[in-house]
């Protein structure tokens, strides 16, 4: 994961609040298993990306932000530059989304990014959600300055 990540830090740095400094390796497995235990706890659902052939890791993505009463998922998700433009990204979101769906039940799937990452509004868009609205100034983004949300879902009985 480490190693992921300096290969991409700069790529990952005007989106992801967690990326604004390097972490230490020792950060990375405390990290990574401050995650499993949200896993097991089922409060975040974070998945590795890993190529079938090497093991090699790609990318990041999950099941976050998770409302197990309404079954409501938010995916979230970064790729590995090295293996960014290669269609990995929207493989595993579609994965994912099938999984929320069929084993989980999910009732709506959202994605959500700031209006300026293309890349990431174009999964969305590729793989049917639906553009909800624009979260207009709702936050501010890694570099201090205000950003807007796009929200994108997929709501059963609509769109599954």
């Amino acid at each position: 994961m480490n190693e992921a990540v300096a290969e991409s830090i700069e790529q990952l740095r005007p989106w992801m609040p967690w990326a604004r400094n390097m972490p230490a390796l020792e950060e990375s497995e405390t990290d990574i298993r401050h995650a499993r235990l949200s896993f097991l706890e089922r409060k975040d659902l974070r998945l590795l990306l890993t190529l079938k052939e090497t093991g090699q890791l790609v990318g990041c993505s999950g099941l976050h932000r998770i409302n197990w009463e309404a079954r409501k998922f938010e995916i979230g998700y970064w790729v590995r530059t090295s293996f960014s433009k290669q269609g990995l990204i929207t493989e595993a979101v579609d994965a994912i989304t099938n999984y929320a769906i069929e084993e989980l039940q999910a009732n709506r799937i959202e994605i959500r990014c700031d209006e300026r990452n293309t890349p990431s509004a174009n999964v969305a868009k590729r793989l049917g959600f639906t553009l909800e609205g624009l979260l207009r100034n709702d936050s501010c983004g890694t570099d201090g300055t205000l950003r807007s949300t796009m929200v994108f879902s997929k709501v059963r009985g609509a769109e599954f």
